[in-house]
């Protein structure tokens, strides 16, 4: 079979880190014959080139190049694209690691849209990653339709008829941005880029040592002057004008604007914290337009013109102000609707705990940062623009899988409201009122969640803020009231929203990934029970929210033999948030004994059975009697750990053989 894609992986001194990057490249569900891994060895002095002389040697499809150190990436992986095979080229870090079916979703995708470069969606573990870009699947995207310029770095597929066409190869020798010129370049260049959102491909990883070159304090002069090449390249592919502008406004807005504010600035050393100034400073002024500047919002156009004019002293009093800025969350509504978890809240802006206030100006809103005045007299100087165009900001509710770092935007609806300021006319607060509705069947951009315990966050963007927070600890009564379990889907699976321990936070528990279910059963008294003996059923009344109906089970285990009887039944709903489990009873089997309930869930995977504080005790006569059972103290829930990420490594080694001889 023909190569459909190369991986090319540069390696240097990874230790235990590369042993996830090799244990997802042989879990790949592409066949071994159609895909190639190259690891391209740059004179590592630790363990790893032994070990990945062991892998070439098991596995025909994983080669590796040893070479002499160079310095950085780019050499590596231009030695890695020269020998590889494949159709496509995919760029992976040695301690990274890849989705499953990563190489064939995008390989398929790729090709279905006739693409240059496939872009799969990516997860940060400890490391940011593009957000907006993953909103939906974009088949057919470009730099002027998507936001791809917010991602530049070089963990893509590109086709390789298309890089040699062009000869697209990486800088080489100790520098900084040589991916930032490739992918610039590529976007550029390219007849289509494809998007795959609904799928998580690449995991982003910091290591526990923060040993990651991206992590390492840089030479100023060398960054810029290496970012300088990265603006060359967009002004030898493009038109002065707004695409330009807002191309370079990538560079502007990340490597300067962003460098410069909150706690990120605060924390570097003072002189540090000039020289990166003082070279930010003669970017913006030899290569950056008005139009630039023009197009941030807020916050980040004050920061920009203080870049412009010199001002450190300025920024850093912004910088202190903008490091309290915090988004805030109360959870008002929470309940279950056709399958949906609908969730109702309010959101703003605080700072130092306080709502951030605006002022009206005739037909302006301004931000009115509480400033010492000379700062405030500089900003006013430079004509910077503090009016805030609410109007533009928006709050997003994103899902989060804890192991993985997974998240997904769900549907939301949300009004803006102007809340008056007490004593303090024309001053407002803004405030966002919005209901979000989780289906879990298809919250993953279309696709179901996977089992897994789902963080829950909102994300407010306004005046050049996008920022986090945790949704529950904050909450209303109507969210206490309407939280519960749900059985949904065909086949049925199970949902809980729970609280977590111990700041109360929103989560969601898909397929009992913790223990929180058998909590959700303890206020079941003897009257939730229903036996008839003529013919012998039993009904419990359960609090969960079911679709339809769906099949669970019930175990039964003697108290005095410990035998166990497993009785099939349906459970259906019975309102909003209350469910029935019938089952048939065999009372002569289980005559004169006492039985304790088990109920066995749906669950994607084996369900666990959760023991209900109910017992039956049966008389050899056929009588029945329903006995509540006294609960235990609540504990702490705990979540299932991430297998894959703390198992050792050679657990991973062999579950990969495994795998590529299951797949054999």
């Amino acid at each position: 079979m023909p190569i459909k894609v190369s991986v090319v992986i540069p390696v240097y001194n990874p230790g235990v880190y590369i042993e996830d990057c090799i244990a997802s490249l042989l879990r790949q569900s592409l066949p071994d014959d159609e895909y190639e891994a190259i690891f391209v060895d740059d004179g590592s002095t630790d363990e790893t080139p032994e070990r990945l002389d062991r892998l070439a040697a098991e596995y025909p499809h994983m080669h590796v190049i040893h070479q002499e150190g160079s310095g950085w990436s780019g050499k590596p992986r231009n030695v890695g694209m020269a020998a590889a095979k494949g159709e496509f080229i995919q760029f992976v870090d040695n301690d990274d690691w890849l989705g499953d079916e990563a190489l064939e979703r995008m390989y398929d995708y790729g090709v279905e849209n006739g693409a240059d470069v496939i872009v799969g969606k990516m997860a940060g573990k400890g490391r940011p990653v593009p957000r907006e870009l993953f909103r939906k699947n974009r088949p057919y995207a470009n730099v002027e339709n998507a936001p791809l310029i917010d991602s530049l770095t070089p963990h893509k597929m590109f086709r390789k008829a298309f890089l040699d066409k062009y000869d697209l190869r990486y800088k080489e020798g100790r520098r900084r941005l040589e991916d930032h010129v490739f992918v610039a370049e590529a976007y550029l260049r390219a007849e289509n880029v494809a998007v795959l959102s609904d799928y998580l491909c690449y995991y982003h990883v910091k290591r526990e040592d923060a040993s990651n070159a991206g992590f390492q304090r840089f030479d100023p002069v060398g960054y810029f002057t290496n970012l300088r090449e990265a603006l060359d390249i967009v002004e030898e592919l493009t038109e002065p004008g707004p695409l330009r502008d807002r191309l370079f406004r990538r560079w502007l807005r990340n490597e300067m604007v962003e460098r410069m504010r909150g706690q990120r600035l605060l924390k570097l050393p003072a002189d540090y914290r000039q020289q990166l100034f003082d070279e930010m400073h003669k970017v913006v002024v030899e290569r950056f337009g008005p139009g630039v500047a023009a197009g941030l919002p807020t916050t980040q156009r004050i920061v920009a013109d203080l870049i412009a004019a010199g001002r450190l002293g300025d920024i850093e009093e912004f910088a202190r102000w903008e490091s309290q800025v915090k988004p805030s969350g109360v959870l008002d509504d929470l309940g279950w609707k056709d399958g949906k978890l609908t969730i109702g809240y309010t959101a703003e802006y605080k700072s130092g705990g306080e709502p951030i206030v605006f002022r009206t100006d005739g037909e302006k809103d301004l931000l009115v940062p509480p400033l010492p005045q000379t700062s405030l007299d500089a900003i006013a100087r430079l004509g910077a623009d503090t009016s805030a165009p609410l109007a533009k900001s928006k709050v997003d509710l994103v899902v989060r899988e804890r192991a993985t770092a997974a998240e997904f935007f769900q549907p939301v609806e949300f009004t803006r409201e102007k809340v008056p300021v007490k004593r303090r006319e024309g001053h407002f607060r803004h405030v966002f009122r919005a209901t979000s509705r989780i289906d879990p069947l298809s919250a993953a951009n279309g696709a179901a969640l996977d089992a897994g315990v789902w963080d829950v966050f909102i994300r407010i963007t306004s005046c050049g803020w996008t920022k986090d927070t945790r949704l529950g600890a904050v909450r209303g009564d109507g969210a206490g009231r309407g939280r519960g379990a749900a059985v949904i889907g065909s086949p049925a699976r199970l949902f809980l929203p729970f609280w977590t321990d111990p700041h109360g936070n929103l989560s969601l528990d898909a397929d009992q990934q913790t223990d929180r279910i058998a909590y959700e059963f303890t206020g079941l008294t003897s009257a939730d029970v229903i036996v008839t003996t003529d013919p012998g059923r039993l009904t419990v009344a359960l609090p969960f929210h079911v679709q339809g109906e769906s099949e669970a089970n019930l175990k039964l285990t003697n108290a005095a033999t410990s035998r166990s009887v497993e009785l099939p039944g349906t459970l259906s709903s019975r309102g909003t948030d209350r469910a029935e489990l019938r089952a048939d009873l065999p009372l002569e089997e289980l005559a004169d004994g006492r039985w304790g309930l088990e109920l066995i869930l749906p669950s994607n995977g084996d369900g666990k059975p959760v023991a209900l504080p109910l017992a039956l005790d049966v008389r050899a006569s056929g009588g029945v009697v329903v006995k509540r059972l006294a609960v235990a103290a609540r504990k702490p829930a705990r979540s299932r750990p991430a297998f894959r990420l703390l198992r050792p490594a050679f657990l991973r080694r062999a579950a990969g053989r495994l795998r590529r001889t299951l797949k054999k």
